[in-house]
């Protein structure tokens, strides 16, 4: 068995008797990191506290979120204004972010669809999204503060954070997402809203790398191990679940990824193994030509943007396939490679907006950013280190610098 099989399994093994679970965790100083690569992130601290001015960039800017985090009030899902179908506000709950109200229509209903044209009223405190992803960017910040600084206020106020949205029984998220992506006038809730729980995986490497460092206490792991294995029974039984899984485009890449992540982070491993063998041959295969381009990605109206974000999902794929001992980083199938996805976006480094050939609203260079710097790590060849070194030098206070084995793409 492998090394990182090995320490994953230690992290949790659940064990059914009943209705009971018994759990056993390793020492903290075992714990793997889970996306991360903690073996770098230990080479990128020594360079930090030698202050070495390769990451100095990047890590003031993360230390000063950091410190904005610290001022923020512990995020809920019970904080928002409307409620979903269930009536329940512990349930997640979020509208799809490219429909519009239908101006032609007095009632304004039903919603109709404006591709890559975010409303507004999608992103208040009305609902849940815009609240996980400042709940998950906070979670991120405090916890690699922690992890490359010394301040104890860092981790300490990641935990409450943590305790408030998955613990507490007054404000924790119940682990289904029935009414993500609602559409009014439509839907109460659809399988393509789990795309939203893609930022409880950055969550998940915040736990796991605050436990490794012994910042979050064996007690509470096994609590945040029971939540996402929930969460994860829930993806893989539920209609909506069902649903994302047969998407051919980064939906079907990212829900792979979440099942493959929270398997993994839970001790999972037969099924974090088995669900990458279908990332590979359901979606890696069919979502990407001989060229690299993925041709779902392509057709939307931020063809660059969603072709980096389905590549993040590919990164964190190649990262996890490490950790299981399969080597997603050389997949090939009938001349589809992964490698070719990920040169396909590094080669476009450099040039001008005018020099990508497909649809693109709001082209931002940047967002290859976290791809180009996994492929780097991965394949170790001059094409991935120029498009780096390029990206790194128009933008040095990315936060992907700091964490090495993750690919950010917001």
């Amino acid at each position: 068995m492998k090394k990182n099989v090995a320490i994953l399994i230690g992290i949790v093994l659940f064990a059914s008797t009943g209705t009971q679970a018994e759990t056993q965790v390793i020492s903290a100083a075992d714990s793997a990191c889970l996306t991360y690569d903690c073996a770098q992130m230990a080479e990128i601290k020594t360079g930090i506290q030698r202050e070495d001015s390769t990451y100095a960039p990047a890590y003031r800017a993360m230390l000063a979120k950091a410190n904005q985090a610290l001022q923020h009030a512990p995020y809920s899902v019970t904080d928002k204004k409307l409620l979903p179908a269930s009536g329940d506000k512990h349930d997640y709950y979020s509208f799809g972010p490219y429909w519009w109200p239908n101006t032609e229509i007095k009632s304004t209903l039903p919603y109709i669809r404006k591709d890559g044209q975010i409303n507004p009223s999608s992103k208040t405190d009305d609902t849940d999204s815009a609240r996980m992803v400042h709940f998950a960017n906070d979670i991120r910040v405090l916890s690699l503060a922690a992890f490359y600084g010394q301040d104890a206020r860092y981790a300490q106020k990641a935990r409450t954070l943590l305790q408030a949205w998955f613990i507490d029984k007054e404000t924790r998220m119940n682990p289904n997402l029935d009414y993500a992506q609602a559409i009014p006038g439509i839907v109460n809730g659809r399988g393509i809203g789990i795309i939203d729980t893609r930022l409880l995986i950055d969550v998940a490497d915040s736990i796991a790398l605050l436990h490794s460092i012994g910042k979050l206490p064996d007690q509470e792991l096994v609590q945040y191990q029971r939540w996402y294995t929930e969460y994860t029974t829930w993806l893989l039984t539920s209609r909506n679940g069902l649903e994302e899984s047969n998407w051919h485009n980064n939906h079907g890449a990212w829900y792979d990824t979440q099942v493959t992540a929270f398997s993994l982070f839970t001790g999972n491993i037969p099924q974090a193994t088995r669900q990458i063998e279908i990332f590979k041959h359901r979606h890696l295969a069919a979502q990407i030509n001989m060229k690299g381009e993925q041709m779902a990605e392509l057709e939307r109206t931020r063809s660059f943007h969603y072709s980096n974000f389905a590549l993040a999902a590919y990164a964190r794929m190649g990262r996890y396939g490490e950790i299981t001992g399969d080597d997603l980083w050389k997949f090939e199938q009938d001349g589809r490679r992964m490698e070719s996805a990920f040169l396909f976006i590094s080669q476009q480094t450099g040039k001008a907006a005018t020099e990508w050939k497909y649809p693109e609203l709001k082209y931002e260079p940047k967002e290859a950013t976290g791809p180009v710097l996994a492929a780097f790590r991965a394949y170790k060849s001059e094409d991935f280190r120029h498009s780096a070194e390029t990206l790194i030098k128009e933008d040095p206070a990315n936060i992907n610098r700091l964490m090495p084995g993750n690919a950010l793409v917001n």
